[in-house]
């Protein structure tokens, strides 16, 4: 696992600009170690940390704060299987556009409705096990839906327009998901 180098200096250090993948010394794919991600982010932060660099200069400090909180946002959106897709889709240049595109196949567009009815009935008439069903199918339907985008983001022949699909219907999974878990409180 490699990394790039980390100097103090105040100057925009060389592979601070990398994609987060290369930053952490991953292979850029959906499918990652998260053991290996832990481990080269604890490696990096246990470099740049400001507190080690506590007794530099004010630029050094400055830098390696720059370096841990990039480290930070690397960990973050990798960590995370949806975040980690939607950053290969980026990388590929591919936009996902979740807050401004709102098209969805037609098909999928039917389900939601059901399933909003379905959640506004649960809601309405305060059925724990009606939201539980929904959640459910929800997770069959995530789960389907992620093979769908492993395989989009797999191999050679990677198929970025899809998977770009697949990633803003797993963000609306998401959101619905979190709308039935409000909803059981």
């Amino acid at each position: 696992m490699t990394h790039p180098e980390i100097p103090t200096s105040p100057v925009s250090p060389p592979g601070f600009d990398a994609d987060h993948f290369s930053l952490l010394g991953l292979p850029q794919r959906f499918d990652i170690d998260l053991h290996q991600l832990d481990t080269a982010w604890r490696s990096m932060q246990a470099r740049v940390h400001p507190d080690r660099h506590a007794a530099g200069t004010s630029a050094e400090r400055r830098v390696a704060m720059q370096w841990a909180s990039r480290l930070n946002e690397a960990y973050r959106v990798l960590r995370q299987p949806l975040t980690r897709a939607r950053y290969l889709c980026e990388l590929a240049g591919y936009d996902v556009q979740a807050e401004s595109n709102t098209a969805m196949p037609a098909e999928f567009l039917m389900q939601q409705m059901e399933w909003r009815e379905a959640l506004s009935l649960a809601r309405e008439n305060q059925d724990a096990q009606a939201l539980g069903l929904l959640e459910e199918e929800l997770q069959t339907v995530r789960t389907a839906l992620v093979d769908r985008l492993r395989q989009h983001l797999a191999g050679p022949t990677r198929n970025y327009p899809k998977a770009v699909q697949c990633v803003r219907e797993w963000m609306f999974l998401e959101r619905l998901a979190d709308e039935i878990e409000e909803a059981r409180d």
